[in-house]
């Protein structure tokens, strides 16, 4: 299960609540270009639409920057931001639905890897961290490091 792109900001800015698996609506030349690395997940976020004539609103991956594969024709109006539709069964959505309805919670990309042949998503419902907990996180890697040089 080799991971493809990792959500580093996520960690720092968020604290995890629960962990989601998804797949993913890609174009073919968007797979390959994801499973050669070419994938940023910092900055995206996932959101809940609403479309006319469903009963329950959809999930898609927001603002996730998926380059051009360069080996595809040339895709004149090809976007590497576009919205991308999360896969999850409707148990899964309405239970999401409910978490996010509470003040403060979100939901957040952390990785995108492989499993079998299948593109996968993994985000969270999380809080996010004020300033003074992003500092206590800062202060922890520093002594963390410095215990680690001293060791060796």
């Amino acid at each position: 299960m080799p991971v493809l792109a990792v959500n580093k900001r996520a960690h720092f800015d968020y604290e995890v609540l629960e962990t989601f698996e998804a797949g993913m609506v890609l174009f073919g030349h968007e797979v390959k270009a994801v499973k050669n690395g070419q994938i940023n997940l910092i900055g995206s976020y996932v959101v809940f639409k609403k479309l006319a004539g469903k009963i329950l609103p959809e999930l898609y991956l927001i603002n996730a920057h998926i380059s051009q594969y360069k080996y595809a024709s040339s895709l004149t109006e090809y976007n590497p931001t576009r919205s991308r539709k999360i896969l999850l069964k409707k148990k899964e959505i309405r239970r999401l639905i409910d978490k996010t309805r509470e003040v403060g919670l979100t939901l957040v990309p952390l990785k995108i890897y492989t499993n079998h042949s299948f593109i996968k998503l993994e985000f969270a419902l999380a809080k996010g961290k004020k300033k003074y907990d992003k500092r206590e996180a800062i202060k922890k890697r520093d002594i963390e490091r410095d215990l680690r040089t001293l060791t060796k």
